[in-house]
């Protein structure tokens, strides 16, 4: 890690202090800050601060580790739930031995599962503890890390242009640090906020560039993400055919790594743009190779999104009997899960469907 550090900007600038996206970013930020911990977030500090008995207070260093690898693996495998259990136990080794770092370390995969869940008070807990962990002991590269977490966070919450600016600002601090891997995992979120925003042509751009550094350090799931970003962006300027080269790399990389998530995640793209230019036989190939992935993954969740995927390809090619049978089953496994408000969707789209007919 080089000793020299350019600083970013300045977060908030006096001369534009009335500007709305400036007060609205300066609050964001300050609420991430300086705030008390959310009263909805309280559950980690219970975990940390109950009683020690004797036997966890044994635990070595390499249990905790193991956990923690456990938790990188069970979200690689898009079992968010899984990893917030296995950090939480790794969190509470980590805090009986006093290793801070890897307490940082810890808070920034809680808060990405936390964030696939869709748990926001509790997200935006684990990425405050965080990012005061990485300043407390002068870590550039988790502060970068983390605060690519709290923009994507931003992102998901609907605050594209408080996300940029705290994206930037990790930028600033991976070229400050000459941080390669950083450097790419900042250009990838420019590029999701980008899109967002609606300049699909700025964001391929900002994917390309991010590609050639996360090229270069090996890092085959990051790379596979943003290759699916870019398929992304591709797809939503209707660029069918960069679409599927690009979500073909993607499944690929992420099939070599077993980096399942993206792996889902390739698959899906390639089924929107198959489907989008009338390929259906490609379309349903790539569905039979995802539900035999989440099945191999004992996965219900992504199982209920196969099925409902299979009902919208057979919807729009028309065939409108096997589209119900397929909203049928994912109806069915909706509520195995509990999960009432997805078979309420479920329905609605059934419903909507057989109305049209």
């Amino acid at each position: 890690m080089k000793q020299r550090l350019v600083f970013p900007r300045q977060l908030v600038c006096v001369g534009v202090i009335f500007r709305p996206q400036v007060l609205l970013y300066s609050f964001l930020l300050f609420t991430f800050l300086l705030s008390p911990i959310a009263a909805g977030a309280a559950d980690i500090t219970q975990q940390l601060h109950r009683p020690l008995n004797s036997s966890v207070g044994r635990q070595s260093r390499d249990e905790a580790d193991s956990l923690l690898n456990i938790g990188k693996q069970q979200y690689a495998s898009g079992y968010a739930d899984k990893t917030i259990a296995s950090c939480l136990q790794a969190l509470e080794l980590y805090h009986s031995i006093g290793d801070l770092k890897a307490q940082g370390l810890t808070y920034n995969l809680l808060a990405k599962a936390y964030i696939q869940l869709g748990s926001s008070k509790e997200a935006e807990d684990a990425l405050r503890r965080g990012l005061a962990i990485a300043r407390d002991t002068k870590d550039f590269q988790s502060q970068i890390f983390v605060l690519n977490n709290i923009g994507t966070f931003l992102l998901q919450q609907g605050e594209s242009a408080a996300a940029g600016k705290i994206v930037e600002d990790a930028l600033a601090i991976a070229r400050g640090v000459k941080n390669i891997e950083g450097e790419g995992l900042s250009l990838s979120n420019l590029g999701l906020v980008t899109a967002r925003l609606g300049d699909y042509n700025k964001a391929i751009k900002l994917y390309e560039n991010a590609l050639l550094f996360r090229r270069q350090t090996g890092d085959a799931i990051g790379e596979a993400n943003t290759l699916n970003n870019l398929g992304d962006a591709y797809l939503a300027s209707g660029n069918y055919q960069d679409t599927i080269a690009t979500y073909g790399e993607a499944m690929r990389t992420a099939k070599t790594s077993r980096d399942r998530t993206n792996e889902l995640r390739a698959i899906d793209g390639l089924v929107k743009a198959h489907t989008a230019v009338g390929r259906y036989e490609r379309a349903f190939d790539l569905l039979e190779q995802r539900l035999a992935l989440a099945k191999e993954l004992q996965n219900l969740r992504e199982e209920l999104k196969s099925f409902e995927s299979y009902a919208q390809v057979y919807k729009q090619q028309g065939n409108y009997l096997t589209a119900r049978n397929f909203y049928e089953r994912a109806i069915i496994l909706a509520r195995t899960l509990e999960d009432s408000e997805q078979e309420v969707q479920l329905r609605d789209q059934l419903t909507q469907m057989l109305q049209r007919k």
